[in-house]
């Protein structure tokens, strides 16, 4: 069964949700960034579920046409319409059984968004070009990487169908919320890199672990995982320190600074004092990328693959202020 790896707080919350969501029949709307693991949490679902034993469909609403929306979903009969050569089931019936994932909901069209309010309210649908009609007994799983509240609100989604698939909702957290996760996944997709490539193992050194974990992962996990395969085969030897993530990325060329050491004082627990190593590294960060952006804040966050935004609440959290680096 697939498993979202971590360990954070925000990870755990995830996967208790997630096994209660897997005893509990319904639809589930799942809303993340791009990247944060959609498709996998709504495996976790399915296979956690009385339903593993049949069909995960997943499908990317983005990809299907507006005029073979009905065709796709339900089927179609022979002559249905010009090259129906033959009947064809649909995505729905491929998925009796089991679990139907509509990945990017948010890009159904208004016809697209009709067909699939009419076919939830009963279950009922039938096969384009006649036939009987038939009842499904798939669970829908929805997903998006929008803010489904926020497109309803501007009239571009169906309130009420957002009402029959936000049943149960599931938020996935960012890669910045969450925590140490970004070492445990870059030391997994290492492993996994150099078992899928037959290659020989490797390690990454500190410096390369703090740049990792100060980047605020627009792409999240996915991008991570790429950064990861571009690193090891950037590499020769079988450590991967800063100077080889520079190489193969250079948007880590402004985390090239190591950390300042930090006194340890007597008694002092191992927790505080890691979380006082990570704050003094992202001021002394924070403070060289201001400098090099001369006080910009949008410089500074395209020289670090930052959001703007991310980066403002970084700078308020260390008190730093970016008018004392402006030219005079």
């Amino acid at each position: 069964m697939p498993v979202m790896l971590g360990q954070s707080r925000a990870i755990q919350a995830v996967r208790a949700q997630l096994q209660r969501y897997a005893g509990c029949d319904v639809q589930v709307l799942i809303e993340g960034e791009t990247g944060t693991g959609k498709e996998l949490a709504a495996r976790e679902i399915h296979y956690a579920s009385a339903r593993r034993d049949h069909p995960f469909v997943p499908v990317n609403c983005g990809a299907i046409p507006d005029s073979l929306i009905e065709s796709e979903l339900f089927g179609h009969g022979r002559g249905a319409f010009t090259d129906a050569k033959s009947a064809q089931a649909g995505l729905i019936d491929h998925a009796r059984g089991g679990t139907l994932f509509l990945d990017e909901i948010d890009t159904l069209s208004d016809k697209g968004q009709v067909t699939l309010l009419r076919f939830l309210q009963d279950n009922e649908y039938r096969p384009v070009g006649g036939g009987a009609a038939r009842i499904s007994d798939a669970r829908i799983i929805t997903a998006t990487n929008a803010d489904l509240e926020r497109q309803v609100a501007a009239g571009r989604f169906r309130r009420d169908l957002h009402y029959r698939l936000n049943a149960l909702h599931l938020r996935l957290p960012p890669l910045r919320e969450r925590d140490d996760d970004v070492v445990l996944l870059a030391r997994h997709f290492l492993d996994i890199t150099a078992e899928r490539l037959r290659g020989p193992a490797r390690q990454w050194g500190e410096n390369a672990l703090a740049a990792l974990q100060a980047y605020a992962w627009p792409g999240n996990v996915r991008e991570l995982d790429n950064i990861v395969l571009r690193a090891y085969l950037g590499c020769d030897g079988p450590l991967i320190d800063l100077a080889e993530l520079v190489a193969v990325e250079p948007a880590f060329a402004s985390r090239s600074v190591a950390p300042r050491p930090v006194a340890s004082e007597p008694g002092l627990a191992f927790g505080a004092a890691k979380l006082r190593a990570i704050h003094a590294f992202e001021r002394d960060y924070l403070t060289r990328l201001m400098q090099q952006a001369c006080g910009n804040i949008s410089a500074a966050a395209r020289l670090s693959g930052t959001e703007r935004r991310q980066l403002g609440k970084l700078l308020v959290k260390h008190g730093i202020e970016t008018k004392q680096f402006r030219p005079r």
